[in-house]
């Protein structure tokens, strides 16, 4: 079952750009110039969703002069994916079961 840590990653992986941040993270550490370049977003837009991403958790910042690098958190990714896997699996055997609840 998905605790309501879970739904709340799910909704902040859910917005697109930070989907793109995340996936542009997955590949190298990048700081916030890197990320405006890639994604083509605002740098004060690119800011506000790494807030929202830091404080989720979800990316950690390392600071490197006076710029700030971001990295992600793949264990935070892997415990939605590990939820999302736990769905699966629960579907797989209530079809093999063929569980259905009658209609009243």
């Amino acid at each position: 079952m998905m605790t309501s840590v879970d739904t709340d990653l799910i909704r902040v992986l859910a917005d697109p750009l930070r989907l793109r941040i995340v996936t542009l993270l997955a590949h190298e550490t990048l700081c916030t110039t890197h990320l405006v370049e890639e994604t083509g977003a605002k740098q004060t837009n690119l800011s506000n969703h790494l807030r929202v991403l830091r404080e989720a958790g979800v990316v950690e910042t390392e600071p490197c002069g006076r710029f700030t690098y971001y990295k992600l958190r793949p264990d935070v990714i892997e415990s939605v994916a590990e939820s999302f896997a736990a769905l699966a699996a629960t579907a797989r055997t209530t079809r093999a079961a063929d569980t259905k609840r009658a209609c009243p």
